[in-house]
Order: structure tokens, then sequence, then C-alpha cells
């Protein structure tokens, strides 16, 4: 529920299309997804996506570690600040208002900041314990802030939603650490556990060994089984959204999964190209989307 009206309405409408700009110019398919809510809600999730880009931005860009992180640090800062009204970049306004308007926790926000710090050096991940915050930072606390701008249907609490909601981020992210082994690989992250690597007799060096195929293929097969019982965890979380955050959530856990589909249907081969969800997939999970929208299933 709103708290209260804004301090500094004049700029909030420009902020807003500033984060439309940041969010058309991502060359994502989330802009695709955002179709399915009202104009309203499509506008605070340009918001939340464009606070996402830049800090995300902000990790992977050029130049020296502590240089990124002395950035970060000060990003952090400057959120703090647009929360209190003081802004310092164009996206302030408009984030500050979605998260006055949907009541979305802050720490969600300085969250997310803390998983991309932990992606500004090599990253080497030691046990599932130690993935599992990680994932939970950059990819569970951004759709737990989704949900509240969603929206939930009468008679449900965030408690109900949170726990599910938390699970779809996690299977969210183990999909793309699956589909960016190599990529992440040759920038020095591994984010795959080593207990379990060295368990599997899977070290990343051994990973394209031809003579270490068999124990490739069954370290991923035991990665894509716990994806999925995260997805089945999750999936308690759709009908507890209300209709058109059933639709848009329905949509890209459906692109998720179809990501990992496609993973094990290539035999695990992450490596020759880039794994991609086929485009009749895509439209088939947007259509649906839209059926679930209009109340049809």
């Amino acid at each position: 529920m709103p708290r209260g009206a804004p301090r500094t309405a004049p700029l909030i409408p420009r902020s807003f299309q500033a984060c439309r700009a940041i969010t058309a110019a991502a060359n994502s398919s989330f802009p695709l997804a955002f179709r399915l809510l009202c104009p309203a809600k499509r506008r605070a999730m340009n918001a939340l996506y464009a606070y996402m880009r830049v800090t995300d931005d902000l990790a992977d860009e050029d130049g020296a570690v502590e240089a990124k992180r002395a950035k970060l640090a000060a990003w952090r800062v400057s959120l703090k600040a647009a929360l209190g009204g003081a802004f310092t970049h164009p996206v302030h306004p408009a984030l500050a208002e979605t998260v006055r308007r949907y009541d979305i926790p802050p720490q969600y926000l300085f969250d997310a900041i803390d998983g991309m710090e932990t992606d500004l050096g090599p990253v080497r991940m030691q046990t599932f314990s130690e993935l599992y915050p990680y994932c939970y930072r950059v990819a569970s606390a951004v759709g737990l802030a989704c949900v509240r701008i969603w929206g939930i249907r009468p008679g449900v609490t965030f408690s109900d939603t949170d726990q599910p909601a938390e699970a779809v981020g996690i299977a969210f992210q183990l999909t793309n650490i699956l589909r960016d082994l190599a990529e992440d690989y040759a920038r020095e992250r591994v984010y795959l556990p080593a207990d379990e690597l060295a368990r599997s007799g899977c070290p990343p060096e051994l990973w394209r060994d031809p003579g270490n195929a068999a124990n490739f293929r069954a370290m991923m097969q035991a990665q894509v089984t716990r994806a999925r019982e995260y997805y089945r965890r999750g999936a308690a979380l759709l009908p507890l959204l209300s209709r058109e955050g059933w639709a848009i959530c329905h949509m890209m856990f459906n692109s998720y999964r179809a990501l990992l589909d496609e993973i094990e249907r290539r035999g695990y081969d992450v490596f020759t190209a880039r794994v991609r969800v086929p485009k009749w997939r895509k439209v088939a999970a947007f259509g649906s989307g839209y059926l679930i929208k209009w109340g049809v299933v």
C-alpha cells in the first residue's frame, strides 16, 4: 500500500522514461514479458530492471577490481540516499517511487549489490552452502521484489509466497550457471561447488577433455536434477499470484525451464554454441501467459 506522496514528483516521469530506455537498450527478452502487466506495473518493472542493469554493469565493466568495488560501494551509498529522497542517478526517482508504491523491502535491492560484489574477482564456490546465498542475492532477491509488484491473490500473504519465490530464483540462477559454464570459466568464475566437482572427478580443467566426458555428463546430470527440484518447489508460487503476476511468472518460469531442457537435450554440451531456447517455445510461453492473464486457463 502507498505510504505517502513522493516528495519529488516532477522528477518521477522523466526517471521512468530513463528506466524504460535502459530496459529497451538491454537487448533482453524480459521487456516482452513486461507486456503481460498493466501499464503501472510495467513501469515499475522497468524501474527495477534498470536498477539491476546499472548494478550489473558496474560489476562487469572493464577495469581494476578495486575500482569496481569502490563504484559498487558508492552505488550502495547512493541507493540508501535515494530511498530517503536524495537522487544522484536517473533511475533513482522511479526506483524510490516503485519501492514506496509496492512496499518493496529495500534489503532486496542491497542484497543484489552484495551478489554483484561476489563477481568482481575470480570466483570459486567450495560447497553448495556457499553457492546458495549467491544465487539468492543475484536472483531470488530480485524475484521477491518482483512478486511485490506483480501482486498476489486475495487471501494470500507474502509469507505464503516468499519461500516458493526464493526457490524460483535459485532454479533460474542454477540454470544460468549451467548455461554459462564455459564463458564464466574463461573469466575465472567457477560457481559449481568444488567439493562436488572433486567427488565426481570433474575439475574445471577437464570439463572439455574427451577422456573425461562420462564424468562431466554425470556431474551435469546431478546439477540439472538439483535445478529441477528447485523448479518443483517454485511451481507452487504461480497460483498464489494475481492473474497478471501468474501470467508473467509463468512465461519466465517456462522459458528458463525450457533452457534447462535444452541443456539436457544437447547432452550437456554448453561449449560448442550458446544454449538458447527454441523460438517456438518462447512464443508458446508468451501466448499461454496471455491465456492465463485473461482467465482462459
